[in-house]
């Protein structure tokens, strides 16, 4: 006798569970504010990116392109991973890189992972020229994210595996700045995601803007000398616990403190450029926002203005930033897969849609300059950016890294949603197979 109610709730909590599904995603993609718009910029601009690419882990499908307006020109795509990119003064490209499959591994099993640079001529058929790489303990968390050319003949290379910064030439190390000489380090800073050293930028002869992003701070490293300025210095233990989650920052040498900048200056930043001094412009990577820094008189540096969000779509982990000659800014928006350039005032002129994940984009031929027009009034974006929901924005990003075509409006109230309908659906199909 009760065989029928069963069948029926049963029957329409499969219903109403697949109706919410295609609800969800229906009204979401029909509401999404365009990507992909150009009104402002030439569209024969050039645009170099270089993509992190995508599935497990986020290393796989790695390429560096070339975007001539909104269209791909030429892309080499032979590394698991990219990073940054920038043109040379005689056109080649260097790219930071992982790849997987190598043979001559040192001290690692082989098959095994090396990262390191690339110097790729592009072009229809772009080819890579020359590599420098090292091998490393794992593909996650230690990689070679940058590299920059100096006038000596010297490459200048970060390094995440021992957490580092250093210069090569000919394939010999020629010098090289330790993490550990500064911060609390870790008997072996290659068996975990210590300090992911992320960015390095020449801002006179000898003097270096690093990106030390678990740390929430920027340093600025002078050759021969070390560190000489803290941008976002640790002034309380109150910030500690942003540091320390994950396993990152720890107390190694037990004297009760860490060095750990305010997150609610930089919170896990890449990629900053410096503007000039008592300026510098940094993708906020998790306060999902760009913000540009600058010092006050008492020598702490301060958000001068911020933006969070652009063309109505709120950034999701932005991981570059670039001031340009025009006085716009170029922002790589990582997790929503699109590159953007805004006005002062926050508005979009340009913007494209990637295929997978983006790391860094330079706009051709300037590329990201040392030195750039200041920003003086807060960009607003438009309202604030949307709040992380603990568990489903985790869930969020591990979904992103299987799927790196996850739409980018499938936020966390999608996400939320979408497991409502699918309980509803297993809820259901369980009282049905029960009549």
């Amino acid at each position: 006798m009760n065989s029928v109610p069963d069948l029926r709730r049963g029957s329409y909590l499969i219903l109403f569970g697949v109706v919410l599904f295609v609800l969800t995603l229906v009204s979401s993609a029909m509401l999404a504010p365009a990507i992909g718009t150009a009104s402002e910029t030439d569209q024969t601009s050039r645009t170099l990116v270089g993509s992190q690419g995508g599935g497990p882990g986020w290393h796989e499908y790695g390429s560096v392109y070339l975007l001539n307006g909104t269209n791909t020109t030429w892309r080499e795509s032979s590394a698991d991973s990219y990073f940054d990119v920038t043109q040379t003064e005689n056109g080649t490209v260097l790219a930071g890189f992982m790849d997987s499959g190598y043979t001559s591994c040192g001290p690692y099993e082989s098959p095994c992972t090396r990262t390191g640079f690339r110097v790729i001529d592009p072009g229809q058929q772009p080819q890579v020229l020359s590599e420098y790489s090292f091998p490393v303990r794992t593909n996650k968390n230690s990689e070679v994210h940058d590299v920059e050319h100096l006038q000596t003949g010297e490459y200048l290379v970060t390094d995440m595996e021992y957490e580092r910064i250093f210069t090569v030439k000919n394939g010999e190390v020629t010098w090289q700045w330790n993490a550990s000489s500064f911060y609390d380090a870790p008997q072996d800073p290659t068996t975990t995601d210590w300090l992911h050293i992320n960015d390095v930028d020449v801002i006179s002869t000898g003097r270096y803007l690093v990106s030390v992003r678990n740390a929430n701070q920027l340093l600025i490293i002078k050759r021969g000398e070390g560190v000489v300025d803290v941008i976002n210095e640790d002034t309380t233990d109150s910030n500690d616990a942003n540091c320390r989650k994950t396993s990152q920052l720890t107390d190694y040498d037990g004297d009760g403190d860490i060095r750990c900048g305010d997150p609610d200056v930089l919170n896990h930043q890449h990629n900053p450029q410096w503007l000039g001094d008592g300026a510098v412009l940094v993708a906020d990577s998790e306060n999902d926002r760009v913000v540009e820094l600058h010092r006050t008189e008492n020598g702490s540096w301060e958000p001068a203005w911020t933006l969070d969000r652009a063309g109505d779509i709120a950034f999701n982990w932005p991981r570059d930033a670039d001031r340009l000659p025009n006085g716009n800014t170029l922002i790589t928006d990582t997790l929503n897969r699109r590159l953007v350039e805004v006005n002062e005032s926050g508005k979009v002129v340009w913007s494209v849609q990637t295929e997978r994940i983006p790391y860094e984009a330079d706009r051709l031929p300037v590329g990201e300059s040392v030195g750039g027009p200041r920003y003086t009034s807060d960009g607003g974006g438009g309202g604030s950016a949307d709040k992380d929901v603990p568990v489903l924005s985790l869930l969020l990003v591990g979904l992103r890294a299987v799927i790196p075509s996850t739409p980018f409006w499938f936020r966390e109230p999608q996400l939320g949603l979408t497991i409502v309908s699918a309980l509803l659906t297993v809820v259901g199909g369980i009282d049905y197979r029960r009549t």
